[in-house]
């Protein structure tokens, strides 16, 4: 359960969310994929991520244009996000808008665990 905190900035940002963010949470919400939960502008330290899967520890980012001047910023949050456990995935607004069918599966893989399979050599090569 989480603690007793003002949410008032949360609610913000979901109620001025991007055509991006809406698009992308009418898949995402409801454990419509894959039956994950998600959530929404969902707090970790000082930032609020655009989407959170807590129980696959995978975060959603969403990047609109302004962020082509803030990527020392954003690489700052994603390390944050980082060493807090969390494995956390970028996508262009632009591509969650004309290609959201790519964006899903490729959200769909990082939120399935792969075992490390234990190859010494890269696939289609064969020891000497």
């Amino acid at each position: 359960m989480r603690g007793r905190q003002n949410h008032r900035r949360e609610r913000h940002l979901r109620q001025a969310q991007t055509e991006a963010e809406s698009v992308l949470w009418q898949h995402l919400r409801g454990r419509r994929l894959l039956g994950f939960k998600f959530r929404r502008q969902h707090r970790v330290g000082p930032y609020f991520a655009d989407f959170a899967c807590c129980d696959a520890g995978l975060i959603v980012e969403l990047d609109g244009s302004q962020h082509l001047a803030q990527s020392a910023q954003d690489q700052m949050r994603t390390e944050f996000l980082e060493q807090r456990g969390y494995r956390v995935v970028r996508f262009w607004n632009d591509t969650v808008l004309g290609d959201t069918h790519s964006v899903l599966e490729a959200i769909a893989i990082a939120l399935v665990p792969h075992p490390d399979c234990g190859h010494l050599f890269p696939a289609g090569r064969e020891k000497d």
